[in-house]
């Protein structure tokens, strides 16, 4: 087949594809990030959301049919999506669809990510899509899914699952596939206690990535069945997956980068620690995840703000910021800024220093401050003298200190209640 027949037979398949997009998990691994927002709907990037990634990556490989399923404090996320994804025109059925949990089909919430997808089959139906592709709202990566739909055609699957090859010691935190020669699933663990590595690899375990390819008909068939079930907890992980290698074709699909064969960025921001990591690791020269690249931009909603501001340039006050990304609309009064991340609108003022820092929107920093290993959220208003992250046992007493030392400060610890309940 050449090239542009190849294209062709892609743009059909994606064409007739809709997306459903997973977003209403709260995260709470990401505690107080995701006290009051969906994890999708959590800043990244210095101007993006979470969930701006799947959608632009649906966008990019051709899928404008996409449905975006809510649950838990959505009113950001939904917000967002308003605000920043309502361009696509449903004259040609393309559209940006928000599916919040609406006791369609029972009298219940969303129970489990299976769950979820059956109680909107008739809108999906509604839809008439030859192919549906599900997808986690909360990882961060760049992919085509055009390949994978394609492959998943030509292979005669009745169900594909994206798979990305992870450490050993890490993959009892993810879903566990066995393969054979052909990449046929043979065998699934959901986040096992001793995972399986991939044959002649004992450091590497082959890795669900919450990605999946079902032919539309299969899928209702599943889905309807998994619901009859009293027994499953009507989850893609816990129970699809298993019920479907038993009885039916289930093909890998490996996520690899197209130029070089290897391994592609895949990043799961779900702890305060991996969130932190993730940011920083974009300050790079050369990072993993190029958010320049115009053959595959991230598309968000964004503000219309004037460019970052470094003003003074005295010996004991110089604004400046090295080895960093500054966002729109934030002004370094005097400052150093060095290894870090500052959100859109982030003021920091004399002689105050951050150091290995992500800083959420909306923040402002008082001066002679010291600020090193950090996460502050959204609209923070740092007094004056504060440090944190040179004392964990006093960080302790008023922040919450993950795993790896990383201190997270939120408005509420600072007694700033942004969020009025009474």
């Amino acid at each position: 087949m050449i090239p542009g027949q190849t294209r062709r037979f892609v743009s059909r398949l994606t064409r007739n594809t809709l997306a459903l997009i997973l977003a209403g998990g709260r995260g709470s691994r990401l505690k107080h990030l995701t006290l009051w927002r969906a994890k999708p709907a959590v800043p990244f990037g210095g101007k993006f959301r979470i969930i701006d990634f799947p959608l632009s990556n649906c966008m990019n490989s051709g899928i404008r049919s996409i449905g975006v399923l809510t649950q838990y404090k959505a009113h950001s996320l939904i917000q967002h999506i308003h605000r920043g994804w309502n361009f696509l025109r449903g004259e040609f059925n393309e559209f940006v669809e928000l599916l919040p949990a609406q006791q369609r089909i029972e009298t219940s919430w969303y129970e489990g990510t299976a769950n979820a997808v059956y109680q909107n089959l008739d809108i999906i139906r509604n839809h008439h899509p030859e192919f549906v592709l599900i997808l986690a709202g909360d990882h961060i990566y760049k992919m085509d899914y055009g390949p994978m739909i394609a492959d998943h055609v030509k292979r005669g699957a009745d169900m594909t699952v994206g798979c990305i090859e992870v450490p050993l010691e890490r993959a009892r935190e993810f879903g566990v596939m066995s393969v054979d020669a052909d990449n046929r699933v043979v065998e699934f663990q959901e986040k096992p206690d001793n995972p399986q590595s991939i044959p002649g690899r004992p450091d590497v375990a082959l890795a669900s990535m919450g990605i999946y390819v079902f032919n539309t008909e299969f899928l209702y068939q599943i889905l309807i069945e998994d619901s009859d079930n009293d027994a499953s907890s009507h989850d893609f992980g816990k129970d699809i997956i298993p019920n479907v290698i038993q009885l039916h074709k289930m093909i890998a699909y490996p996520f690899r980068d197209e130029e070089t064969g290897k391994q592609a960025y895949w990043r799961d921001v779900g702890t305060v620690d991996a969130f932190w990591a993730a940011n920083l690791e974009l300050i790079g020269i050369t990072p993993e995840l190029n958010l320049y690249d115009a053959q595959w931009p991230i598309w968000t909603y964004q503000e219309q703000l004037p460019p970052a501001k470094f003003v003074f340039d005295d010996d004991d006050r110089r604004g400046m910021a090295v080895d960093s990304m500054v966002s729109g609309g934030c002004i370094i009064s005097g400052a150093l800024v060095r290894h870090s991340l500052l959100f859109s609108n982030v003021k920091v003022h004399s002689r105050t220093k951050l150091e290995d820092a992500v800083v959420l929107p909306n923040v402002e920093i008082g001066e002679n401050c010291r600020i090193t290993r950090a996460v502050i959220d959204k609209g923070c208003r740092i007094p004056p003298d504060t440090v944190i992250g040179e004392d964990v046992a006093v960080d302790a007493k008023r922040f919450h200190v993950s795993k790896g030392g990383v201190v997270l400060v939120t408005p509420e610890m600072l007694g700033q209640e942004l969020h009025h309940v009474r």
